[in-house]
Formats: structure tokens, sequence, C-alpha cells
């Protein structure tokens, strides 16, 4: 299974940017897809997650009501739509997938792992 992410880059205050990732390798409507992010110096932290049908959705409570994530199970692909971005949401951002349902904001439940996009929001 290959996750590659795309969309990052630097932008400022209260700009929006659309991460992608596509999934090859396996089913991917199979897969509980999520966005976690690492900020330097700190631990990798959940973002956002959605389930297989994109009936259910899940978010970080500092990114609910400016960031949404969607799916599209024809392109094998998920997005994070991030508006409104503030300094605080600088970090690489990962996708990853998993197999099985459970705690969706645990990393170390997830099965695969993209390289990351580095997002950059100066203030």
């Amino acid at each position: 299974v290959q996750l590659v992410e795309s969309g990052g880059g630097l932008v400022q205050a209260g700009d929006s940017l659309r991460l992608s990732c596509t999934q090859s390798g396996r089913t991917f409507s199979n897969s509980i897809m999520g966005w976690f992010r690492q900020a330097p110096g700190k631990e990798r932290t959940f973002v956002a997650a959605i389930n297989w049908s994109g009936g259910s959705t899940y978010y970080l409570d500092s990114v609910k009501g400016r960031f949404t994530i969607s799916r599209d199970n024809a392109k094998n692909t998920v997005y994070l739509q991030m508006n409104s971005l503030k300094p605080e949401d600088t970090a690489v951002y990962y996708c990853a997938a998993r197999r099985t349902p459970g705690r969706v904001t645990s990393a170390s439940e997830y099965n695969y792992w993209g390289q990351g996009t580095q997002v950059t929001v100066s203030s």
C-alpha cells in the first residue's frame, strides 16, 4: 500500500489549502482514512478521519469548522480542505490508512502512512 500526499505549501494566516492523498495497492473503499500532523519538536497528533463511506467524520477540536475531510472512492483519494489557516496549523501533515475500526484518533492503530507534506502558515 502506498499513500502519496500533495497540496502543502506556504500561505498566510487566513488563507486556504487543500491537501490530497491518493492510495494505491489496496482497495481504497475498505480503508478508514485519517490526517495527522506533526510540528517541530512535538508529537504527531490527530487532525481528522473519515470512515469507509464518508458518512462519518471526526475532527480535532481546534480545527472543527475550519477543516473538512472528504473522500472520493472512485479516485482512491482523500482530501483535507483547510480554511482560515492559523500559524499554529504549521506542521508536516500525514495521510494514514487503517484496515479496521477503532480509535480513529490513535496514530498507532493506523497501518499505512504517507511521506508527509509541509504546511507553513505565516502570520
